[in-house]
């Protein structure tokens, strides 16, 4: 088949949904199918061969986060010459609610177009404010995906509208057989955490609060924490006697984002909320890495109520301390954690998800093509 993938965030900047496009365009590529990407980017080097450019986007707000968004008529012009010169099967659009490229391209192509839907917010103001002028490019979807119950649940109360559930795959070999990162193959027992550090439903303050009571417990821990964001502003918010303990990594490559996993006995994940799956938990687990997280239901679900990770509640310094020291200290219970980790994981394998998503394409196409909307 010939896919056309819209991926509204930046794709230099890390993100769920742009790692979900990457892997995706990957697996549907090497499955022997045409596939182009269209994306916002701030360095046009970053491109892979198959994407295309549809410029840079701007930061703003949105679900709780940063995302850097784009609309124009110079991008809806790119958008347009992408559709028309790519004679598209299927037009697959990514966070089409979002104000950027998936939404132009649902508003300037017809034909067979399936959308995935990422975000879990049941209070989006901007979706209950945009409902009505979204309205009439969302009736040209033939399909709906969502990546999680929480973000079918978020469509179904905006916009009404109901989608088949799949989830976010994962690249199971290319965490596999990941390798501890130089000095941090020393079994010194060692929390891993990977996210946003500045970004608070990421959850690194209720960590960091949670380690006086952990290295009260076990005496040599540390914590490797990796991740943009502004390392200095973290360092000063640190007890002085825990500072030797943390060491702040900064944004990590695609490469050695699975070391960081492989460089933890635990990998910590003390999120707030506002998460529609736990992508970074299959992740951790298919390093073969032990997993701590908070009790919010997309990591419920990921980690098969609390069967393949350990839960603790939400926002509760006291009680991850206590978790992990009981994982660092239980090796056999790691060992078991590890072990049907690894079994959900394999559900998740990319090229499983990605004949799932084929499916939903020969659904909806068929004599007609994707092509360009009357003006």
């Amino acid at each position: 088949m010939k896919i056309g993938l819209a991926c509204p965030y930046t794709w230099d900047v890390p993100g769920g949904v742009q790692v979900h496009v990457r892997d995706l365009a990957e697996t549907l590529l090497a499955a022997g199918h045409e596939v182009s990407v269209i994306t916002p980017v701030d360095d046009e080097q970053t491109l892979p061969s198959h994407a295309v450019d549809a410029g840079r986007a701007l930061p703003v707000p949105y679900n709780g986060s940063v995302a850097r968004l784009l609309m124009g008529p110079v991008s809806a012009a790119r958008v347009r010459r992408w559709l028309r010169e790519h004679d598209f099967d299927v037009l697959h659009v990514h966070e089409p609610s979002a104000p950027s490229v998936s939404l132009l391209a649902c508003m300037l192509a017809d034909g067979p177009i399936v959308a995935t839907f990422h975000t879990a917010n049941p209070r989006s103001r901007f979706l209950t404010a945009a409902q009505g002028a979204l309205q009439p490019s969302f009736e040209k979807l033939r399909a709906r995906i969502a990546v999680s119950e929480a973000a079918r649940r978020t469509l179904v109360e905006h916009l009404g509208a109901d989608a088949i559930l799949i989830p976010n795959g994962v690249a199971v070999q290319h965490f596999a057989d990941a390798r501890p990162l130089p000095g941090y193959d020393d079994g010194r027992p060692t929390v891993a955490f990977l996210g946003r550090i500045d970004e608070p439903r990421k959850g690194l303050d209720v960590l960091l609060a949670a380690m006086p009571a952990l290295a009260a417990r076990i005496d040599d821990v540390r914590l490797l924490v990796a991740g943009p964001g502004d390392a200095a502003a973290v360092r000063a918010r640190l007890d002085p006697q825990l500072r030797s303990r943390v060491e702040l990594l900064g944004l990590v490559s695609d490469a050695d984002k699975p070391r960081v996993f492989a460089s933890g006995q635990v990998y910590c994940a003390p999120n707030t909320g506002q998460e529609s799956f736990g992508i970074v938990l299959l992740e951790a687990m298919a390093a073969g890495t032990a997993v701590v997280a908070s009790d919010i239901d997309a990591f419920r679900r990921v980690l098969d109520d609390g069967r393949a990770g350990r839960l603790f509640d939400v926002g509760d310094p006291a009680q991850l301390a206590a978790t992990l020291a009981d994982v660092l200290t239980d090796p056999v219970g790691a060992a078991g954690l590890i072990r049907r980790g690894r079994k959900v994981v394999e559900t998740y394998d990319w090229r499983t998800i990605a004949e799932r998503i084929v499916g939903v394409y020969e659904m909806v196409s068929g004599d007609r093509r994707v092509s360009l909307a009357p003006a």
